[in-house]
């Protein structure tokens, strides 16, 4: 069983050189051991003295740094982890969303294949470079005003209650965010090619009788699962079935279009000039994989997190060496 303690080191493991995690491990666990056998003796519970031997030691990213012993001199080490956990999630929302906006309106302009990737490169480079520098700035600046981690935990210290769960049924409030954005960017996409990029749009109007307004309401359908997901904070077999259904209805209806060209404008397409590559073989081409891979691909991982979770079994903690065993009671 994965208790309050492993969840705890695991959280410093992340953060420390893995040639070192296994000395920390023992020695961390002694240390806490220690300390709460200390406090039992002293007449308190066991679960209390966890407690209290946790919220003693403290943040444990900020151990982490003291176990390897990392210098931060632009930001101090009371804002350095809050510096990267936004940076992080930073990254992982606004560079996939710049990537995706700029290889479409690169498209939509008539702009060849090679510089749409080389537009990708550049925008993908520019925007990371700048994301980490005003996020850098930022905090640089909240070190020398004095604002610190008190008023970034809006007055509240650090307790236990801040470990991350680490269990594998329960999907975060990131991931939720990750499962939103998908839908509503593909609406926001289908509605803005039509009526606002350009004046010929990427789509095939005549679809707009039936199969982008049911593209709409599947793709609102999803937003509806990922909500239902994170608040039954599991992951089951009636979640795969319901996963895989959206999947289908999206996929097939898609990859049909495709294949009976139904699916590009073919006035759009007609203003590409590939020169000798054929735009539409191309275009239909990479959709279809791109759809059916990634359809198989989330059907699968979808079943095999429900099938784990129903049996109990171990799942990798990232970055830390450790398994997860069982939810904790």
């Amino acid at each position: 069983m994965t208790t309050l303690i492993d969840r705890y080191v695991y959280t410093v493991l992340r953060r420390v050189p893995e040639q070192q995690r296994t000395e920390i491990d023992r020695e961390l666990r002694t240390s806490i051991e220690d300390a709460v056998d200390a406090r039992v003796d002293g007449g308190l519970t066991r679960d209390t003295a966890i407690e209290q031997t946790l919220t003693e030691l403290g943040d444990p990213d900020r151990l982490a740094d003291g176990y390897s012993d990392r210098p931060h001199y632009l930001i101090g080490p009371e804002l350095y982890p809050h510096w990267r956990r936004l940076l992080t999630m930073l990254s992982w929302i606004v560079l996939p969303i710049v990537i995706t906006v700029m290889a479409v309106l690169d498209a939509i302009d008539g702009a060849g294949f090679g510089e749409i990737i080389g537009g990708v490169i550049s925008g993908l480079i520019t925007v990371g470079v700048n994301l980490a520098f005003w996020v850098t700035a930022v905090f640089a600046i909240l070190e020398r005003t004095g604002i610190g981690r008190t008023e970034l935990r809006k007055g509240r210290a650090w307790t236990p209650d801040d470990l991350p769960s680490y269990e594998p049924g329960f999907l975060t409030l990131g991931q939720l965010a990750g499962n939103l954005l998908w839908p509503v960017l593909v609406i926001a996409a289908l509605v803005l090619q039509q009526f606002t990029f350009t004046d010929v749009p990427v789509l095939d109007p005549d679809n707009w009788t039936f199969w982008w307004p049911f593209v709409i309401v599947v793709m609102l359908l999803e937003c509806a699962y990922a909500v239902w997901l994170y608040r039954s904070r599991g992951w089951t077999h009636t979640a795969t079935v319901v996963n895989a259904v959206l999947g289908l209805l999206f996929a097939v209806p898609m990859i049909w279009l495709l294949s009976s060209e139904q699916f590009f404008n073919p006035a759009w397409i007609a203003t590409l000039d590939w020169g000798t590559v054929d735009p539409l073989s191309w275009l239909t081409g990479i959709s279809i994989i791109i759809l059916a891979l990634g359809t198989v691909w989330d059907i699968v991982e979808t079943g095999v997190r429900a099938e784990r979770a129903r049996r109990g079994l171990p799942t990798p903690v990232p970055g830390t060496g450790a398994e997860f065993s069982r939810p904790l009671g």
